[in-house]
């Protein structure tokens, strides 16, 4: 995610922390220092959101490290100020693995109000909730209470919450898994309009919870619809076989001289048969403001990139397609080069084929042979 700051690697996992969350830090501190010009209840104001975000980064490790069981990779965990974000490879197929990943976050912040609410009941110092707010009482029920919180909205009925996530999940136990995102989606845009008319005569605050929660269970909705569409139809049938390539010991300018002959953005690099890098077109231009034509392919590709083979069908492609940094995908078969998937590939074979499919009436056959490149 662009302008976030790597914090570290844990469990082979790495840790961002958005720009924008250093915003948040600032208000706090600017907030708490206007209160009553105390270094002390400045320095105890972020300390109290600082521990409240590790306890977001704990709730996305706990879905990641679920998702780990069933063989799922978690690319990283990107912290903001609206909470945590662990971006998956992909959600699990099996609706019951999905139903353990999404509550594994929330099971996390259980966990941890019950090992502080033990802690504090053995102590002795277990104050009257009613005597806490947001800046005073004890700072470890504080925390405590805001786990409790954490819970009772992520288990809120609505994408992108994991509340959402697990009512999909029951309802795709008994029906089609489409149809379950749609009703789920549909449940969490009406809560969606719930929060939006309370927030006009309460919390404003709830306006923007309203608008979060409508965007993303229409892109919760979207998507689903999107990987239904693409399911069953191999890369082989969309991909661009009329592609150019390049070699790493190639000039910037033999990359310009493709570029300006032709409509292709990111060029494969081969080297001995095999797909060393891709040089993509954003560096393509960094490179030659900095450098100029004259440097070689080799020193501006990029090595790390997804790969797919042919017989792999686009559904399970369209993910890595999102997350990766490189947005052209070199396919192969065998081990060689035989075609190339971008987004805007996958946009224009959709629109054709719901074009041809408006024109024949009928679901359309698909050749199960890939073709050929």
């Amino acid at each position: 995610m662009k302008w976030s700051l790597r914090l570290g690697k844990i469990a082979g996992i790495g840790v961002y922390i958005h720009a924008t969350f250093f915003l948040m830090i600032g208000w706090v501190a600017v907030s708490h220092w206007m209160q009553g010009h105390s270094l002390a209840a400045t320095l105890v104001g972020v300390g109290f959101i600082l521990t409240i975000f590790a306890c977001v980064v704990l709730h996305e490790f706990g879905h990641a490290l679920a998702a780990r069981r069933y063989g799922i990779k978690t690319r990283d965990i990107t912290l903001l100020p609206i909470g945590g974000v662990a971006r998956l490879e992909r959600m699990p197929e099996d609706p019951i693995q999905e139903l353990w990943v999404a509550l594994a976050g929330p099971a996390v912040n259980v966990a941890i109000a019950l090992v502080l609410y033990l802690w504090l009941s053995a102590t002795g110092s277990l104050e009257p909730f009613s005597k806490l707010s947001l800046t005073g009482g004890s700072f470890v029920q504080r925390i405590l209470l805001l786990n409790v919180s954490l819970v009772l909205f992520n288990m809120l009925p609505a994408f992108p919450m994991d509340g959402g996530r697990v009512l999909r999940a029951l309802l795709a136990t008994r029906i089609e898994y489409t149809r379950a995102t749609h009703i789920a989606a549909s449940i969490g845009q009406a809560m969606a309009l719930l929060f939006g008319f309370l927030g006009f005569f309460t919390n404003p605050f709830l306006l923007f919870i309203a608008l979060f929660v409508w965007i993303g269970a229409g892109q919760e909705a979207s998507m689903t619809q999107l990987k239904s569409a693409l399911g069953g139809i191999p890369i082989g049938r969309a991909m661009v076989t009329d592609y150019r390539t390049l070699s790493p010991g190639d000039s910037l300018g033999r990359a310009v001289e493709l570029t300006l002959a032709g409509s292709q953005q990111d060029f494969p690099v081969e080297e001995n048969g095999r797909v060393a890098g891709v040089l993509t077109r954003a560096d393509l231009l960094q490179a030659l403001a900095k450098g100029g034509e004259e440097l070689s392919v080799s020193e501006v590709m990029q090595r790390e990139f997804q790969m797919a083979d042919s017989s792999e069908m686009l559904d399970t492609i369209f993910p890595r397609l999102q997350n990766s940094q490189c947005h052209t995908l070199p396919v192969t078969r065998n081990g060689r080069l035989v075609g190339l998937m971008t987004m805007d590939n996958v946009g224009e074979f959709i629109l054709i084929q719901s074009a041809l499919k408006a024109s024949q009436g009928k679901p359309l056959k698909w050749d199960p042979r890939p073709a050929h490149g």
